[in-house]
């Protein structure tokens, strides 16, 4: 009988995959046969299946999870099954590797810890072999080992074997994997599964058994920062028990969460199980209920997290992604994003690159079909919790569906994005607004024209400060009040303690709006001249002017130039230095700038001289706020 107190093993998930017919369901036949894995009658089972048949014996048969996948002799479905040595148990998935069946790839794939890549040593490196290891290097899984399979039909040739592993080599190092082991297997025959092959002596490197438990276990969800889904909110009595799978992490009672992306925030009072005693923590893996300390009203889709390790909020992210659909994707297309136990709209902004399916550099096409892979900016009118794949593997991945059918699956990069977290939560109370006793209209009046606010955005060298200059001294030249906010007057007081980190670009945005909102409410036309590269920090900037009792209007002015353009006026250097790699996250080189999409005015300058756009703002401004 099995020892009740003996400790518990440890388990590694394993997915087996490869281009079609190069072997995958054999060698995991032949690996649970050489371990002593198999359940006891399966092979006997499956050779009288084949004598009624009249079919000779295949190995992979031992795992082949369907009736059509005997007849048809193609993996179909992701099939799991466990095995183990002496180190360890095993779950291993044989994913299918025909491109039609690629979708069920990637499911099978995005658990694993570790991968198993098999080339057929006669055909060599196929298409799916490179498609397959470009899916494996999106879902994270970095430990590989590749097994040149067939080494019986190529003679047990180490010239052959020498050849993929460096063509190989060199493809995966340009996705940025190092494989752990290339192996010369013979998975039919048994040489180099369980032990060394007396027909490869050549060969000096460990067997698959040896390979597979030299891989290490990823880190625990558990030691990752906590991230609890909400589910569902259920009321008992005068409890609000608020229930979930915790995704990663682990919490406890006392703890204080913050449920993003409403920022609301409370202690944990109690930890509720189904049919089981109350319990003071939980890790991830669990479905639990928790109560609060205080009545907060929340729903479906906030995710808790401990208050000093939140995710990162946003309205946009980017991120790459597998297409799916039988449709191409659609720049401006609107699709429902379903991230962990929330579904929210997101439009697709752009497509900042496609790979080619045949050597995986960028495609000059920005066509994103059938199964190709593309970088995308996808963006929400609402205000998203994210986490980078990089940081957290198991929110970092999301799925886009188009009238119920998936049609992509990603994992998010937030590289380039700012936290809007802090941004967007007021934190002052107890505040009672006091009336000015000189109302909006009366200054208007005294000036001649409206308070308003001219926002100039653009790439750096596009020309806003230069601009913004000459219209001040036009326009005061005419009676207007008028003032420039730019960077040599904000960034020395206002925002001295700001660096240009995303969170900080944003805050001074943030600054700058609301400042230029009183300057409005004052009477004066206040000019803004800065970069301001993402849409919502403008839009915040324009409801600021909004809540003000201003008159004249937020004017957002697109000061626009190609990036070309502005790279040869460059007066500072400053897009040489952010090419050479000393300033980064520079606007246009490596951080984006997302142009508005609906500009009260657009002012471009590769075509118009400053002089031209100078006499357009002025007479936008005599037309739009002169009394």
């Amino acid at each position: 009988m099995p020892n009740e107190n003996a400790p518990a093993r440890e388990l590694m998930r394993i997915v087996i995959v490869g281009h079609v017919d190069h072997g995958k369901s054999t060698l995991v036949g032949r690996l649970f046969h050489e371990t002593g894995s198999l359940p006891e009658g399966k092979f006997e089972a499956i050779k009288a299946m084949c004598e009624r048949r009249g079919m000779p014996f295949e190995w992979a048969f031992l795992m082949d999870a369907f009736q059509s996948e005997r007849d048809q002799g193609i993996t179909i479905d992701t099939a799991q099954i466990w095995f183990k040595t002496q180190k360890r148990d095993y779950t291993i998935i044989d994913a299918p590797g025909h491109r039609e069946f690629i979708k069920n790839m990637i499911t099978g794939a995005s658990s694993a810890e570790a991968a198993l890549m098999l080339i057929d040593a006669g055909q060599g490196i196929q298409q799916q072999s490179r498609l397959h290891a470009f899916l494996l290097s999106l879902l994270g899984v970095k430990q590989i080992a590749v097994l040149v399979n067939k080494m019986d039909l190529v003679d047990f040739s180490q010239t052959r074997f020498d050849e993929i592993r460096k063509t190989y080599t060199d493809y995966l190092g340009s996705l940025g994997i190092t494989p752990s082991y290339i192996l010369p297997v013979a998975a039919r025959d048994g040489d180099n599964i369980a032990a060394k092959s007396a027909r490869m002596p050549w060969y000096r490197g460990p067997s698959l058994v040896e390979a597979l438990d030299s891989f290490h276990p990823v880190a625990a969800l558990s030691d990752l920062p906590l991230r609890l889904p909400v589910q569902d909110v259920y009321k008992f009595d005068e409890r609000r028990i608020l229930a979930g799978r915790i995704a990663s992490g682990r919490l406890k009672v006392g703890d204080r969460l913050v449920f993003s992306p409403s920022n609301k925030s409370a202690r944990i009072a109690s930890i509720e199980c189904w049919s089981a005693p109350a319990r003071d923590s939980a890790e991830a893996g669990e479905a639990i209920g928790i109560t609060l300390d205080e009545q907060l009203f929340l729903e479906r889709g906030e995710i808790a997290s401990h208050v000093e390790r939140a995710p990162l909020e946003t309205h946009a992210f980017a991120a790459k992604l597998f297409w799916l659909g039988k449709a191409p994707l659609q720049v401006g297309h609107s699709y429902r994003l379903r991230l962990q136990t929330r579904e929210v709209n997101v439009t697709v902004e752009n497509v900042a690159a496609v790979y080619d399916p045949e050597n995986f550099g960028t495609s000059a096409s920005r066509q994103v079909a059938r199964n190709d892979i593309a970088d995308v900016v996808l963006r929400s009118p609402a205000l998203l919790a994210l986490d980078a794949a990089s940081e957290n593997p198991k929110t970092g991945r999301f799925v886009l569906a188009d009238g119920g059918n998936i049609v992509a699956g990603g994992i998010i990069s937030l590289d380039g994005f700012p936290d809007q977290r802090a941004i967007v939560t007021q934190r002052a109370g107890n505040l009672t607004a006091v009336a000015h006793g000189i109302s909006t209209e009366q200054r208007a009046q005294r000036n001649g024209h409206a308070g308003g606010v001219l926002w100039f955005t653009g790439l750096s060298g596009a020309g806003k400060s230069t601009i913004a200059m000459a219209v001040e001294q036009e326009l005061f030249r005419r009676g207007f009040q008028v003032f420039v906010l730019d960077g040599d007057n904000v960034r020395r007081g206002l925002s001295a303690n700001l660096g240009f980190a995303p969170a900080d670009r944003a805050e001074n945005i943030r600054r700058i709006g609301e400042v230029a909102a009183l300057f409005a409410e004052s009477g004066q036309i206040v000019i803004t001249a800065f970069i301001s590269p993402y849409r919502a920090d403008r839009e915040r900037a324009r409801q600021a002017f909004a809540g003000s009792e201003a008159t004249g209007g937020f004017h957002e002015i697109f000061i626009k130039a190609d990036i070309s353009t502005c790279e040869q006026r460059d007066p500072k250097g400053l897009y040489q230095k952010a090419r050479s790699g000393e300033i980064p996250e520079f606007t246009g080189i490596t951080a984006p700038y997302e142009a508005p999409v609906a500009p009260e005015l657009v002012i471009d300058t590769d075509r118009q001289s400053v002089l031209d756009a100078v006499e357009r703002v002025v007479a936008y401004v005599e037309a739009h706020l002169r009394k």
